[in-house]
């Protein structure tokens, strides 16, 4: 393929659409306006096109597993009859040889026993998009209509975690807001016993920075720090962290595949529903269409997507930083930042996260806990 890592991951925008309005949405909010122009629902033709698209990638590089992600919007607006059709035209079409994995990302509002059943009948881990308690949810994530949207997500979660699904529970994902306490946040998550956490910060731009940026006082940074530090000295791990792992991991020179931090994004690709390939969805707070590549599931395969000029791009790593980011000692901690959280209309995305300072602080101080508390225990000094 010419050098172009084959794609280990689908994003699959099952339903455009979505029953809540959170405030920070990149899809809805911020600078994209794409989903307008595209059908609601991914059809019944493409979802049968995608699992042949799939089929074929996984098979012609040989791929041990790929993984399915259902988004959206909220992904259970396409209803379960739609849901199951695509799953079951995947799980035919991909080969015994590729190990399928599913999972979906809903805000929890529409869960019930029904959808449970169904994605017991095909193994799709559930990840819950969260805040934290009602207070810190309400800030952002309400209904359509200005109502708060936490009781429905409360019942879901409720249903997720018992007994009988706590199998198929992916986590929960939290978007980081200032205006929360860090400590409550966390506490507040930690009730609804999640496998793990994904803390995300806000999709922004030097050209649209995130609310209270502040390069000195690197407040993301620091609400960061703080619940790292209360999820590290608890005496049992409660939950994983995605995140704060992640960094370890690196600290301790290890290698690791996530968007979010690191030299190596991991290798996915989104599949709209109108069947268009588009890069990472963060983009979609960078501009109108700078998620798009031009490709569609119905002309062109995914070894094509992988060698587009854009997506190989956004793929080069330590390479593709600015020169102040590869200089700068904690790179191969933070590897940049997102993508997205580079862009300036006048220099592209050659230049620092707008979040930089944040990341900065925040994988330090995990590199400093970590790496002393891995020399007391070799009995070395710190």
């Amino acid at each position: 393929m010419e050098g172009a890592e084959p794609f280990r991951e689908f994003v699959v925008k099952l339903h455009g659409r979505c029953n809540l309005s959170c405030a920070y949405c990149y899809v809805y909010e911020l600078r994209d306006t794409s989903w307008r122009r595209k059908p609601a629902v991914l059809s019944a033709a493409l979802a049968d096109r995608l699992a042949e698209r799939v089929a074929e990638h996984a098979a012609r590089h040989r791929l041990p597993a790929v993984r399915v992600v259902l988004h959206g919007g909220e992904p259970l607006l396409a209803g379960r009859q739609r849901t199951g059709h695509l799953l079951a035209a995947l799980r035919a079409a991909v080969l015994p040889a590729t190990r399928l994995e599913f999972a979906v990302q809903t805000n929890g509002t529409l869960l019930n026993p029904a959808w449970m059943e169904l994605f017991h009948r095909y193994g799709v881990r559930v990840g819950v998009s969260l805040d934290g308690d009602r207070a810190a949810s309400d800030r952002h994530r309400r209904t359509r209509g200005g109502r708060s949207s936490h009781a429905a997500v409360e019942r879901g979660l409720e249903l997720l975690s018992g007994e009988e699904n706590e199998a198929l529970y992916g986590g929960l994902l939290c978007t980081v807001d200032l205006g929360n306490d860090p400590l409550d946040v966390y506490e507040a998550l930690l009730r609804y016993r999640p496998p793990s956490i994904d803390l995300l910060l806000p999709h922004a731009t030097w050209q649209f920075p995130p609310p209270g940026h502040d390069p000195a006082a690197a407040p993301y940074g620091r609400w960061l720090a703080a619940v790292f530090d209360r999820w590290y000295a608890a005496p049992v791990r409660e939950t994983r962290v995605r995140l704060f792992e992640a960094v370890m991991d690196l600290a301790l020179g290890g290698s690791v595949v996530t968007e979010s931090v690191g030299p190596d994004a991991p290798p996915f690709v989104v599949v709209e529903t109108d069947g268009s390939i588009e890069q990472p969805d963060s983009l979609k707070a960078v501009y109108d269409g700078a998620a798009a590549t031009g490709l569609h599931i119905g002309a062109d395969d995914f070894d094509t997507a992988a060698r587009h000029p854009l997506v190989r791009e956004g793929r080069r790593g330590l390479e593709g930083l600015a020169e102040e980011c590869r200089r700068c000692p904690v790179v191969r901690l933070c590897g940049g930042g997102l993508r997205a959280h580079r862009y300036r209309p006048d220099t592209g995305y050659a230049n620092p996260s707008v979040y930089c300072a944040d990341l900065k602080l925040l994988t330090t101080h995990i590199r400093d806990r970590v790496l002393a508390d891995t020399r007391a225990l070799a009995g070395r000094p710190a």
